[in-house]
């Protein structure tokens, strides 16, 4: 069975519906979630660019909202990692039990705050999640999962977004899992410049390509 594309779906999850956006190629070789940044949503413009460039790879992709319009209003729920992780586990329990992603390998996307929520999560699923993948993430708010995480693990961030490599190059070494950073030059924490979105989005694919059943 192969999702509609474009179709929205409303995911119950702790008493709310989460509106979400699932895509599934014919012949799907693997699902990535995506978990957004603070202040962000499902539509956001560059994680819709790199799934876009994933199922062209022939990677199902799920862009889904982690808070409810109502709960995103309160500026401390974006920050609530503990609460985005949650759901984050929650919708992909959720991808479980439908037939059109029930038997595929599943990866997280993860950018800025979403890259913590994307470590705990998959910390707390070793055994279903088979690759992380992080954009400018605030893993520093991941430090205590960190040593718990067993899937393959590619951080990229931007060269001139100092503080957050920082934080990047000192969780990468708290990794024990397969692990890469990759450095993308001259980019800032959006990766707004010529060629950069395309860079995050080609390292992504080929690392969920690696990781997710297709070799």
């Amino acid at each position: 069975m192969v999702a509609e594309p474009g179709t929205v779906y409303s995911i119950p999850v702790d008493g709310v519906a989460l509106e979400g956006q699932l895509d599934v190629p014919d012949g799907a070789t693997g699902l990535v979630v995506f978990a957004h940044g603070s202040g962000s949503s499902r539509h956001s413009p560059r994680n819709n660019y790199v799934a876009e460039t994933l199922r062209d790879r022939g990677l199902g992709t799920l862009l889904f909202d982690l808070l409810t319009e109502r709960e995103d209003r309160r500026r401390e729920n974006r920050f609530d990692v503990s609460l985005l992780t949650d759901r984050l586990v929650a919708v992909t329990e959720w991808t479980r039990e439908r037939p059109e992603t029930a038997g595929l390998p599943v990866g997280y996307f993860g950018s800025s705050t979403g890259a913590a929520a994307a470590l705990r999560g998959a910390a707390r699923l070793p055994s279903d999640v088979g690759a992380v993948v992080s954009r400018g993430g605030r893993v520093d708010m991941a430090e205590a999962a960190l040593d718990s995480v067993r899937a393959p693990t590619l951080f990229v961030v931007g060269g001139a977004d100092s503080d957050v490599l920082a934080l990047n190059e000192d969780a990468y070494d708290r990794l024990r899992c397969e692990k890469d950073l990759h450095v993308v030059p001259g980019a800032g924490h959006l990766f707004e410049g010529p060629g950069e979105l395309e860079q995050v989005a080609e390292r992504a694919g080929e690392w969920f390509d690696r990781h997710l059943g297709r070799q």
